[in-house]
């Protein structure tokens, strides 16, 4: 698979990046069984060898347990760590984690720096090639978390960092403070969500050279999940071009400028294979505005 630059970094990723959410099998991690770990090694090597270099994770998915899986993937297969770009995500806190802890978001430099530490041990890596902070902590110190970043860069346990979920204005405040630049921004992006096309994020990411990561570039479970009439566009589109409607809308996300990074999930490697071939897809101008229209379901003004 094509390789592209991540931001303006020295980072490459594949075009499509594998995101491992569901490689536990579950969301529970008292519930992940043995052979939940083997479907989910099995799962990041088939993505591995079918050419996917960039591989997404976070702490908090499975209460770390699929960072352990991705650790256990790394030590079975030869070259693996050195062949890809190993990026997770850290600032969500748990609910009862202290006793009588809430549900919230903690960007201190003590609670990011800790978060590293934790993930480099369950990973068994020493270093993470990009780490992003999850979503907004609206108590959020720009000036603490440049701190964090800082360090964590100097003591060589994080290469690069970028955000998830960020409004542009947020992106804007945190590099502000920072000595170099954010390389990713990871937000939901597909024919069911086209806020990023109108609310500035895309257009910001392309200004400053970050690198768009749609998560959920399919809706949340392929394209069953869009409307009747994206769907008969894609099927019409994909029979035209021999492809499936699932790369079809792959393809719709990599044709904008930005150059947008679909994260996808799937556990199947049958599945992992063949949506690989996305990006060889080269959509037309007229077949993206045509998705368009029916994802807005009406003309365009």
């Amino acid at each position: 698979m094509q390789t592209v630059p991540v931001g303006k970094t020295p980072l490459r990723s594949s075009r499509l990046v594998y995101g491992g959410w569901r490689i536990a099998g579950t969301q529970d991690a008292t519930a992940v069984t043995a052979d939940a770990r083997k479907s989910g090694i099995a799962a990041l090597q088939a993505a591995y060898e079918a050419g996917y270099t960039g591989f997404d994770l976070a702490d908090v998915y499975c209460g770390g347990v699929c960072e352990e899986i991705l650790g256990e993937a790394l030590r079975q297969t030869p070259g693996m760590r050195e062949g890809i770009l190993l990026a997770t995500k850290c600032g969500i806190r748990v609910p009862g984690v202290p006793a009588g802890a809430p549900y919230r978001y903690d960007f201190s430099a003590r609670y990011i720096t800790d978060s590293v530490d934790v993930a480099l041990r369950r990973m068994g890596v020493s270093h993470i090639d990009l780490l992003m902070l999850h979503r907004p902590d609206f108590l959020m110190d720009p000036s603490e978390v440049a701190e964090a970043f800082g360090r964590l860069r100097s003591e060589g346990k994080v290469r690069e960092f970028g955000v998830s979920n960020f409004r542009p204005g947020q992106v804007d405040l945190l590099q502000r403070y920072l000595g170099f630049p954010l390389a990713v921004h990871q937000v939901e992006i597909s024919l069911r969500q086209l806020a990023t096309l109108s609310d500035g994020t895309l257009d910001q990411c392309h200004a400053l050279g970050i690198s768009p990561m749609a998560w959920s570039p399919l809706g949340g479970s392929g394209p069953g999940s869009f409307s009747p009439g994206v769907l008969r566009v894609l099927a019409g589109i994909g029979e035209r071009l021999g492809v499936t409607p699932e790369l079809v809308a792959l393809a719709w996300l990599i044709r904008h400028p930005s150059g947008i990074l679909p994260v996808v999930g799937s556990t199947k490697p049958e599945r992992i294979r063949a949506m690989a071939r996305a990006a060889e897809i080269q959509l037309e101008r007229d077949d993206w505005y045509r998705l368009l229209e029916a994802a807005l379901g009406a003309r365009l003004p």
